[in-house]
């Protein structure tokens, strides 16, 4: 075993009543939402008053206390983070957990001791990432739960990170952050804290027309609840500071239960090693009598997918529950308050103050007060019994008392009430002691932003005279067969290639024929980048470089970091400076950019143009500001990015990609490509967003470019889409229409 160290069990915490709970079963720590930011907006989260008492009860039994800012911020949310954090902040919170780029540099400016995690919503997949997120503040990575332990060595290895992993609990279908499928189908974003979790509904696989998946096997995207009490050597061997339980949505008794268990696993390998590390049946048992989703699954740590992580079938409309255990649960964690360890010491001497010192056990705190004049017993002295009575009712301090020396010397008399008032004043004083260390003030954490509650946005440089302002066309395609329409067409200014359909041996041949047909070509990578597509890449930089790429696509921060490595690295190998400048970057859309502030962030990390997002409406859009930016105005979305495969699910892989179709309740049927390459898939919405139409709403966004985005259409309808487009913006034709059902997304309605 290797030499212990602390390691975290860490407890959601949906309500204050789980709050306590999890830190009676043992929980060193507790993420929880306060009313604003969190992404279980339909928790039961804390108001301000709830927040800093929870922070106060945490610090008082030398525990911590994460708040979850974990979802994406819009611009006028943005204003209001900096009010909204300072009393948290003020009272020692330990840490906020964040998703929005804009928040965290906030964050960072406004109070630079205050710890940052990045959030799994960040979607951070390896090394490059975890590096990228330390260079803006960062100091601890919660990882994305598909990753095997292996990544998590590597990274463990290579970035001065703490390592927050999740160990139990709900797993997502799609990789947190990337998911829109909630967001598309009924408005409820999951970057929003409102998932409705359509992926637990059942569907029906088709290839072809032909249903692929049995009557009893239609919940395909439903995951299994990960359980990982069998793992705990191998987690903590990997390198995991935090064992990560998720459920803030479910009860305090649940809350309990599980952390009950990962406290007594977590102790006993600590304790027997990996040598005498046994979980026992019953246990796992108990676990699935708190919540089943069909089973448990050992998750993502040992395997990279697999048909037996999937539910597949509908849970039963009614199960008997363990009401022994459940009873149990509630009469030992659920409100039972912590009670710190005190030990005391009074002295009473006629004439003199009666004098009491109290001193924590855990931390060797100590305070002393004292009361009234202790007076001269004329009739009945004081004995040490009744003055022990009366000093140990703690009743609901946090305290208890462990020890009580009692020193009286002489007759002594103190009245009762004198002796009360002596014990609250040392009980109160000793919390207000143990508190105090946490607390900041404004002095010596942070600097009050100049203007609009701790928001500054960036004046812009006056703009030079240009030309006559004309929107460029951009356009991006996964097959190449969509290649030739797009050529063709002389109002396509410049073309994005994804990666996983133009492997590297077409890319110097692409690039060129985009370049003769006189159009610009941009290599998109992969939505997720891991080992896989590092090895890939990496093996071929050379072709890339060679293929004379106008640029690159990025999609997440993994890529971000790895270009900027792999061009110093060629930058300082190279005698031809020249010939490996580095490629401008265009930051797609799931590089989520809300606010002001996170395209300042972009703007940093070398992002020649930001797309923007899918889920603001046009309003929030100019609140933001896209000026010069890119706007996605055609194309089928990606609603959900997986590591998961469908084709694997209903046991049909043969390692070739194609499209399948998921038929919702509907009737709806959403196109899925498998990229067998990295083994992932692309789970796109049913109707392509069309913002045909609405040129003049588009035009006062004065976007720079307007993305037409092709995934899964024929060379037909391809040709028919660019010249709907070129016909509405640039040859001012009004009745423009496209064959097929399309929604405008959310550029009207906007994400809830």
């Amino acid at each position: 075993m290797e030499e212990k160290r602390k390691v975290e069990v860490l407890a959601p915490a949906g309500s204050y009543e789980s709050m306590i709970a999890a830190f009676a079963a043992g929980a060193d720590a507790v993420y929880i939402g306060g009313n604003r930011f969190g992404a279980r907006a339909y928790a039961d989260n804390l108001d301000e008053d709830m927040m800093c008492k929870a922070i106060d009860y945490a610090h008082l039994h030398g525990r911590r206390l994460y708040m979850t800012v974990n979802t994406l911020l819009k611009e006028q949310e943005l204003k209001e983070l900096y009010g909204y954090l300072l009393p948290y902040y003020k009272r020692g919170l330990d840490a906020v957990i964040v998703q929005d780029l804009g928040a965290m540099a906030l964050i960072r400016t406004c109070f630079p001791d205050l710890a940052i995690h990045a959030s799994t919503q960040m979607t951070i997949t390896g090394v490059y990432g975890a590096k990228k997120a330390k260079t803006l503040g960062a100091s601890r990575i919660v990882t994305a739960r598909e990753l095997s332990l292996e990544e998590i060595r590597r990274i463990r290895s290579q970035v001065d990170v703490e390592i927050e992993s999740f160990v139990h609990g709900a797993l997502c279908y799609c990789y947190s952050g990337q998911c829109l499928m909630s967001s598309l189908i009924g408005g409820r974003s999951g970057n929003r804290g409102r998932c409705a979790q359509p992926c637990r509904l059942p569907y029906e696989v088709k290839r072809n027309g032909i249903t692929i998946n049995g009557k009893g096997e239609r919940y395909v995207l439903n995951l299994k609840d990960l359980c990982t009490l069998d793992q705990i050597p191998e987690l903590l061997e990997a390198g995991i500071d935090s064992l990560k339980i998720e459920g803030r949505m479910k009860s305090p008794r649940y809350t309990a239960g599980v952390v009950s268990m990962y406290r007594k696993y977590t102790d006993q390998y600590w304790k027997e090693g990996r040598k005498g590390y046994r979980v026992s049946p019953e246990d796992k048992k108990l676990l699935l009598d708190l919540f089943d989703r069909g089973g448990f699954s050992r998750g993502y740590y040992q395997q990279h997918n697999g048909r037996d992580m999937v539910a597949l079938k509908e849970k039963p409309a009614f199960r008997e529950g363990n009401q022994k255990y459940f009873d149990y649960l509630d009469q030992t964690y659920v409100g039972h308050s912590l009670k710190e360890s005190i030990e005391g010491e009074v002295v009473l001497e006629p004439g003199k103050e009666a004098k009491l010192t109290l001193k924590t056990l855990t931390n060797s705190v100590s305070i002393t007060c004292y009361g009234l004049m202790v007076q001269e017993a004329s009739n009945q002295p004081i004995t040490k019994e009744k003055l022990e009575k009366q000093l140990k009712k703690t009743g609901n301090t946090p305290f208890s008392f462990q020890k009580l020396t009692i020193q009286l010397h002489g007759s002594c008399f103190l009245p009762v009430q004198a002796i009360n008032e002596l014990r609250r004043k040392g009980l109160e004083s000793l919390e207000e002691t143990l508190l105090s260390s946490n607390w900041r003030s404004r002095e010596i954490g942070i600097e009050e932003p100049e203007t609009n509650n701790g928001w500054v946005k960036k004046e812009q440089a006056p703009k030079k005279a240009q030309e006559p302002y004309r929107i460029r066309m951009v356009v991006s395609v996964e097959d190449k067969e969509q290649l030739a329409p797009v050529l063709n067409h002389q109002d396509v200014d410049e073309i994005y290639v994804d990666a996983n359909g133009f492997l590297a041996e077409d890319w110097k041949n692409t690039a060129e024929r985009c370049h003769k047909a006189g159009k610009m070509c941009c290599l998109m990578l992969p939505h997720i980048f891991r080992q896989r597509s590092d090895a890939y890449f990496r093996a071929n930089w050379e072709k890339l470089i060679g293929a004379s790429f106008d640029g690159i696509v990025v999609r997440n921060l993994e890529e971000c970091q790895w270009l900027e490595e792999m061009e110093a690295s060629n930058l300082s190998e190279s005698k031809n400076l020249n010939q490996v400048g580095a490629l401008p970057r265009i930051f797609d859309a799931s590089l989520y950019a809300w606010n002001h502030m996170s395209d300042q962030v972009m703007s940093d990390l070398k992002a020649k143009r930001i797309t923007m997002p899918v889920e603001l409406n046009a309003r929030e859009l100019r609140e933001k500001g896209c000026e010069g930016q890119e706007l996605l105005v055609y194309g089928a979305l990606p609603m959900m990015v997986s590591a998961q495969c469908v084709k694997k699910t209903t046991g049909c892989c043969d390692q070739k990609g194609e499209v399948l179709k998921l038929k919702d309740r509907t009737g709806k049927e959403m196109p899925v490509k498998n990229h067998c390459n990295v083994c992932d898939s692309t789970i796109y919405n049913a109707s392509p967003v069309s913002l045909l139409g609405q040129k003049e709403p588009i035009e006062k966004l004065k976007p720079g470019t307007i993305r037409l985005q092709f995934t899964t259409e024929s060379p037909q309808e391809t040709a028919e889409c660019l010249d709907a487009f070129a016909d509405s913006f640039y040859y001012g034709k009004k009745e423009v229409t496209l064959s097929g059902e399309f929604t405008r997304g959310h550029f009207r309605r906007g994400a809830e």
